[in-house]
């Protein structure tokens, strides 16, 4: 029965749901999803436009060593006599930054070997996850406070490589074990049947199928790279070249003695409660996320 075109006007007149309304009413279902939201915004407001609202770091002052908090310093000073909202303000955007091309490395390295493992198989497959078995079998930390002596890097980018380079390897088995199976689905064996290219199958129909996983690894790998961040800036090994929570937290257990008076306890508490809160609104998000990309949880 041949289509009219009246039919077909009308086909194209459906109206379709509008992405950011589906969204959004997945976000507003549920009252943790939308505190997670809120926590993320803040965050990357605070590095995308707070140094510009909030005066950078201030000169050093002697005479207001560990000021209570005021109008003037919201969060207190340092042992320096420094302005703490300005140092944490100034050190999101290095550790956002950060922790971002930390997991776009992770997710870009750990993808791009696991469909290559999975598709391929045979000879590539088995040299590829020896490789992925070296990286799993050294232990991440101590290999990357070894890259990090060896190179000295003092940018998001530089930091976000090396991150990524000793994280990719766990996503890289799981996504090879997804492509591996989806790579003997009908669908792919009548796609290589008419002729279409290796690449036009992985980029169009097999990773479609992984990207909700991937789209999920990528945040949590945030997370996990804040951590990381943090850790190697808290061990001194990176160099503090630049404000850095990691820094406050460094120098509150080692030079300022902050620990151990009740003056300067805010100051050893602003960077703990800004990586707690972060990661606490990233994990929330989450669930939102999950729900977006996984249609067998609509209605959960």
């Amino acid at each position: 029965m041949a289509t009219s075109p009246a039919n077909v006007q009308s086909f194209y007149m459906v109206k379709r749901p509008n992405a950011l309304a589906v969204a959004w009413k997945v976000i507003v279902k549920k009252p943790s999803r939308v505190i997670g939201l809120i926590l993320i915004a803040i965050f990357v407001l605070m590095a995308a436009i707070g140094p510009m609202l909030y005066p950078p770091v201030l000169p050093i002052n002697p005479l207001a060593i560990y000021a209570a908090p005021s109008f003037a310093h919201p969060l207190g000073t340092d042992f320096q006599g420094t302005d703490v909202l300005a140092e944490i303000i100034t050190g999101a955007r290095f550790v956002l930054l950060g922790a971002f091309f930390a997991a776009l490395f992770t997710v870009l390295i750990g993808t791009s070997v696991g469909l290559a493992a999975g598709y391929f198989r045979k000879w590539r497959d088995s040299v590829l996850m020896r490789i992925t078995d070296l990286f799993l079998t050294v232990p991440s930390f101590p290999l990357l406070i070894v890259l990090s002596t060896i190179w000295r890097f003092t940018s998001p980018l530089a930091l976000g490589l090396v991150l990524g380079i000793t994280g990719w390897a766990g996503l890289a088995r799981a996504v090879r074990s997804q492509t591996f199976s989806l790579r003997e689905r009908g669908f792919i064996e009548a796609a290589r049947g008419i002729g279409l290219s290796d690449w036009h199958i992985l980029t169009r129909e097999i990773f479609p199928n992984i990207a909700p996983y991937i789209v999920m690894n990528l945040l949590i790998a945030t997370t996990g790279a804040i951590y990381s961040e943090i850790g190697l800036f808290f061990l001194g090994i990176v160099p503090f070249s630049t404000n850095n929570w990691g820094v406050m937290l460094n120098m509150a257990f080692t030079q300022s003695g902050a620990m151990y008076t009740k003056s300067g306890l805010l100051y050893l508490l602003s960077p703990l409660a800004c990586i707690m809160l972060v990661t606490f609104g990233v994990v929330l998000f989450l669930d939102a996320v999950d729900e977006l990309l996984n249609p067998r949880l609509k209605g959960v």
